[in-house]
């Protein structure tokens, strides 16, 4: 039996794991990368990361302790919706480890671009202008390795957003705001992948993930954290 003070406590920890992912993930994602990486421009990028080492490394860690949040929230999750549909909700968990997997395996590609621009003995056979265009390479792998990741965590708040709908302690306008970002992940994804000239339409694709994305995770966030409805609940 789950009982309202775990269903309470699990919603607690979720939305503090949600939060956490929030300010650590806009921080790596716009402040460091956005401002570090040129795309197109190897030599500036190098030059970027180079002058601010310190700074690139802060985002590697950031995006870590985010990795570690998503599997603590994807277990929060699980205790919390369980009462719903016990296998769709260990499904929706699984598909968060998942992301959460292939994202970690992304990042590798972070570590070879610091590797790169070490200035080992071992990377003496390439030139300056190799370099930089491996510098390039690595973070477009970190890139479309992040991009697979999405399409799966996409597929887990579809399951969330279903659960908080049929819930009936989660408000269902949640659950409809979960379910529109889950498509927003899953088609920007695709559209990357299946579209050579996916930069003309980026900033469609991008106001197509970025509003249903942040009004429906930081509005369930906001829920997760303030909510009380569930005080009384048996379950």
């Amino acid at each position: 039996m789950i009982t309202d003070i775990s269903l309470n406590k699990a919603a607690k920890i979720a939305g503090t794991a949600y939060l956490v992912i929030f300010i650590l993930g806009l921080f790596a994602n716009f402040f460091v990368f956005e401002n570090l990486v040129v795309q197109g421009d190897a030599e500036t990028t190098a030059n970027n990361i180079l002058a601010n080492e310190s700074l690139f490394r802060t985002g590697i860690a950031s995006w870590i302790v985010v990795l570690i949040c998503d599997i603590i929230a994807a277990w929060a999750l699980y205790i919390l919706l369980k009462p719903v549909n016990k296998n769709l909700s260990l499904l929706a968990a699984w598909l968060r480890l998942v992301y959460s997997t292939i994202f970690a395996a992304a990042q590798v590609n972070l570590f070879f671009v610091l590797m790169t621009l070490s200035g080992a003995d071992y990377l003496s056979v390439f030139n300056t202008v190799q370099q930089h265009s491996l510098i390039l390479l690595f973070l477009k792998g970190y890139n479309y390795g992040f991009l697979i990741g999405l399409v799966f965590f996409g597929m887990h708040l579809l399951a969330l957003g279903y659960l908080a709908y049929k819930s009936g302690y989660i408000p269902k306008f949640l659950g409809i705001l979960l379910i529109a970002a889950a498509f927003g992940y899953v088609v920007d994804s695709f559209a990357n992948f299946l579209l050579p000239n996916y930069t003309d339409y980026k900033t469609i694709f991008l106001i197509l993930v970025a509003v249903p994305g942040i009004a429906g995770e930081f509005s369930f966030t906001l829920w997760l954290l303030l909510n009380k409805s569930m005080a009384n609940k048996q379950v």
